[in-house]
Order: structure tokens, then C-alpha cells, then sequence
């Protein structure tokens, strides 16, 4: 079970730093001068990306290995949903980022503002992911699939 508190933990270190960016960053920032909002998001989502996307991973494999030790099935969709932030985020968070990064400071304004709270929306729902996985992970390591 050691792996399943060690996944639980990941899950639920990015889950916190999720809603950390997503309801106290995000809306700070939010509250910035355009060119300010843009030139704090650019090395802010940088540092963040790369935590966020180990945790996810880290989570990912442990979930899935407490899952081949226990063979409950909890653990390996906690495990899914964690990883789930991946393909959401290329799919989804990816191309805002790429606009936003083309966009240069000077050029800062009503665009760079609309898309920065584009981001917010969606890294909410990253926040989500996060959570519905943290949930998942408590819900197996608190009930184990062998208890009657």
C-alpha cells in the first residue's frame, strides 16, 4: 500500500497546485495591467508546466502499479484521470499557450487579456482532473477493494 499513499500524495500535490494557479494565482493576476498579466503568466506557466506535468506523471505510474499489486480497479482509474491532464492539456491548454507566447509584450492588450482568461477557464477544469483523481485515490487506499 505504500505505492497507493505515495500516488495519492502525487495526486493530491497536483491537485493543490492546480487550485493554488487556478483560485488565487490566475485571479491575481487577473487583476494586472494587460502587459503586466502577460509578462507574469509567460514564466509562471513555464515553472508550473514542468511540476505539474511530473506530478502527473509520477501519480500516474504509482497508481498503476498499486493497481497491479491490489488489482483495484480505483486505483488505475485515479491513475487515468491524473494522466488525463496530459492530452487535455495538449489538446486543449496547448494552442491558448502558443498564442499567448506569440503574443510580444508591447503588444499587450484586449487579445492578450481575452485569451489569459480563456487559460483560467481551462486550467479550472485541469484543477477538476486533478481533484476527481485525488478523490479516486483516497476513496481506494481508504476502502481497499479487500475489505468486506
Amino acid at each position: 500500500m505504500t505505492l497507493g499513499i505515495l500516488a495519492l500524495t502525487a495526486a493530491a500535490l497536483f491537485t493543490g497546485a492546480a487550485f493554488y494557479i487556478s483560485f488565487a494565482e490566475h485571479p491575481a493576476r487577473s487583476r494586472l495591467d494587460d502587459r503586466a498579466q502577460l509578462q507574469q503568466w509567460a514564466p509562471a506557466y513555464a515553472r508550473g508546466a514542468q511540476m505539474q506535468a511530473s506530478l502527473a506523471v509520477i501519480g500516474f505510474v504509482l497508481g498503476l502499479a498499486t493497481w497491479w499489486q491490489t488489482r483495484d480497479e480505483l486505483w488505475i482509474v485515479g491513475a487515468i484521470v491524473l494522466v488525463a491532464n496530459w492530452p487535455y492539456t495538449m489538446l486543449m491548454i496547448m494552442p491558448v499557450n502558443r498564442e499567448l507566447k506569440a503574443i510580444p509584450l508591447d503588444d499587450a492588450g484586449e487579445e492578450s487579456s481575452a485569451l489569459l482568461q480563456r487559460w483560467g477557464r481551462l486550467h479550472a477544469r485541469r484543477t477538476m482532473l486533478g481533484a476527481v483523481a485525488t478523490l479516486l485515490m483516497f476513496w481506494a487506499a481508504a476502502v481497499p477493494a479487500h475489505a468486506s
